[in-house]
């Protein structure tokens, strides 16, 4: 997978997430997402902190492999969340185009 190419990663976000939705209500044991699934919003939250606070980890460490590795972890997580909240990274990438060209601190000021 190329860097470079943004359509590549995009591909992948989208395989991703749609094997993640196929196997959201898959009987408990079945895969990772359906185990996930089966314990509970409450669960993947918690996965998605202790992710976060691995990646922050990694960073720290600047160890280039492991931020990648935590990274996926938390990336993964976060779709697995939002599938569960019925909400689909596309809509997530149609925030972030919202706020492109906006200085950081003028969008953070509008939410106010």
């Amino acid at each position: 997978m190329s860097t470079g190419n943004s359509k590549s990663w995009f591909d992948v976000l989208e395989r991703l997430e749609s094997t993640i939705a196929s196997r959201q209500n898959a009987a408990a044991g079945t895969s990772y997402v359906a185990s996930l699934n089966a314990k509970g919003l409450d669960t993947i939250l918690k996965k998605i902190g202790e992710e976060a606070t691995e990646t922050i980890i990694a960073a720290k460490s600047a160890d280039r492999e492991k931020i990648v590795y935590e990274m996926a972890d938390l990336i993964f997580h976060s779709l697995v969340m939002l599938q569960r909240q019925n909400i689909s990274f596309s809509e997530v990438l149609s925030e972030l185009e919202r706020r492109e060209g906006i200085s950081g601190i003028d969008e953070k000021n509008a939410r106010k």
